[in-house]
Parts: structure tokens; C-alpha cells; sequence
């Protein structure tokens, strides 16, 4: 019960804090809502107890969820120090609602972990839903693990859609140059 609880305290959250997307189904607002329920409920359902993620730890699924897990952290970090050092974040110059905090950014940033993939967060949050789905795996796990993929590529285009319509032919350049999720590949 206290769990169910949780989840929609969670969720609720989640919705306060997207509350001016989901106003507006063009925004990448909209669909990154949808990602964040789906890791959310793949939590809930994954994390049913402390055994079933540490348990068995040598075997490859556990590994490679490991692996998921830690990686996810990376491109976040990258990502979110990057974007307050260069993008200057500033909530005067960029007073669209539908943005949050970092999203805010002035200044276009093409370096670091940006300079080989568009999306870092994106990307962790990928990682993070695989990683969590691959320590329980199960048909609702593998439909909240894909549907979040799915939200979060949806989100990462209507983002790209958003950042050219405030950078220009910057964004565009840049988008040609660089690719989504994964370096020299996707």
C-alpha cells in the first residue's frame, strides 16, 4: 500500500512539475511526462526488493544492468555541468513556460559530451530504464522500458524542433554535425 502511495505522491509530482507541457501536446514537455511516468513505474516494478538487485551479481543480465545503471550517471552529469557553465540558463531571456530550469539555455553548447550527441540526458535516462528493466525482466517491464524509449525519442524531436526555432541555422548546423543518443552511430 505504502509503495502505491509513493508512486502517485511521485507521480503527482511529476505532473506539477509538467504541468505547462502537458497544456501543450507540440512541446517536448509533453512526451518527456510520459517517459518520466514509464521510469517511474518501471522502478515500482522493478525494485521490488534489495535480493533481486543485488542477488546473483556475477550473471550477464545483472552485468549489463550494472553496467545500464553506471553509464547512466555519465552523459547526465556531463551534461547538466555544461549546461549551467556554458548554456547560461536565464529565466528573464527565455520566459517560456513550457521550459524548466536548465532547459533555459542562452547559449547554444556544441562542447564536451554535446559536441558527439545532442541529447545526453535523453540518452541517460535510455540507459537508466534499461538498466532498472534488466534487473527484473517481464512483459510489464519491457512495455514501460520501451514505451519511455519511445517518449524520451519523441521528446528529443520536439525538442530539436524548439531548439531551432530559438538558435537558428545554429541548431541546424549543429544538428548535422552531431548525432541524437549514441556517438558516430544514432
Amino acid at each position: 500500500m505504502l509503495r502505491i502511495v509513493l508512486f502517485f505522491v511521485l507521480s503527482a509530482g511529476i505532473a506539477y512539475v509538467s504541468r505547462a507541457s502537458l497544456r501543450k501536446p507540440s512541446s517536448h514537455g509533453f512526451y518527456r511526462f510520459f517517459a518520466w511516468e514509464l521510469l517511474l513505474a518501471l522502478l515500482f516494478l522493478n525494485f521490488i526488493s534489495i535480493d533481486q538487485w543485488f542477488g546473483d551479481p556475477f550473471s550477464i543480465r545483472q552485468l549489463f544492468s550494472w553496467f545500464f545503471l553506471a553509464a547512466s550517471a555519465v552523459p547526465a552529469l556531463l551534461a547538466v555541468h555544461l549546461l549551467t557553465t556554458i548554456g547560461r540558463p536565464d529565466t528573464r531571456q527565455r520566459e517560456d513556460e513550457i521550459l524548466i530550469g536548465l532547459e533555459k539555455t542562452t547559449r547554444l553548447v556544441t562542447t564536451g559530451v554535446y559536441k558527439h550527441i545532442r541529447h545526453p540526458i535523453y540518452c541517460s535516462l535510455c540507459l537508466l530504464a534499461w538498466g532498472v528493466f534488466l534487473k527484473n525482466t517481464s512483459w510489464a517491464g519491457s512495455v514501460a522500458a520501451l514505451g519511455a524509449t519511445a517518449f524520451l525519442l519523441a521528446t528529443a524531436r520536439f525538442e530539436e524542433k524548439e531548439n531551432v526555432l530559438y538558435f537558428g541555422t545554429a541548431y541546424e548546423d549543429y544538428m548535422r554535425r552531431t548525432k541524437s543518443f549514441i556517438p558516430f552511430c544514432y
